[in-house]
């Protein structure tokens, strides 16, 4: 069976979109140990699961990004999106398939089809319906030295009490970001 594992760039404050502030991420040096951590990361993975709205801006960029393993690999490898409104994949972006129907059984049968981990990128209102399943198996975040104030947040007011437990944490680059890897704790 499949690890469903979130992965996300996170502010200090848990915000992981702010449209506002675009481009908080590329401010910061991961080194090159932050850039082997994703490239890692992406070639453990058999899967992604998206939501619509980071699906779509994935669709647009990375079908011409494809030169060098880590665009790849994304090209490539199987992509669920996770959508109310979406009736079918964009052609444009091969191996993506839409799961509209129940969610938590859908991505349960996902999990069955891939031993390996299954990705799940930005996405935020996709993971908090996951968490509230229990269907994330791991979270992994890098967290970034800045406060925004103001963004979407990974867990958002109102989300269900879940508690983690700490797998790993590793300083990343001169800049203070930081990777922290949980899990629920079961």
């Amino acid at each position: 069976m499949g690890k469903l594992v979130v992965t996300e760039f996170i502010t200090v404050d848990g915000v992981i979109d702010s449209p506002g502030e675009a481009g908080w991420v590329f401010k910061y040096n991961t080194g090159d140990d932050g850039n082997k951590f994703k490239l890692d990361e992406l070639m453990a993975a058999d899967a992604q699961l998206l939501g619509r709205i980071t699906y779509q801006g994935f669709a647009q960029a990375w079908p011409s990004m494809g030169a060098d393993d880590f665009g790849k690999k994304m090209n490539s490898m199987p992509k669920f999106v996770v959508s109310t409104t979406l009736t079918s994949a964009d052609a444009t972006w091969e191996n993506s398939t839409v799961i509209s129907a129940d969610v938590a059984t859908e991505v349960a049968r996902v999990k069955e089809q891939f031993a390996g981990d299954i990705l799940i990128a930005g996405s935020g209102h996709l993971v908090r319906t996951l968490a509230v399943h229990d269907l994330v198996d791991e979270y992994r975040l890098m967290v970034f030295p800045i406060v925004l104030g103001t963004g979407k947040r990974l867990f958002e007011e109102g989300t269900p009490r879940i508690e983690l437990r700490l797998l790993d944490s590793r300083p990343l680059g001169p800049d203070g970001v930081v990777i922290l890897t949980y899990a629920p704790a079961r």
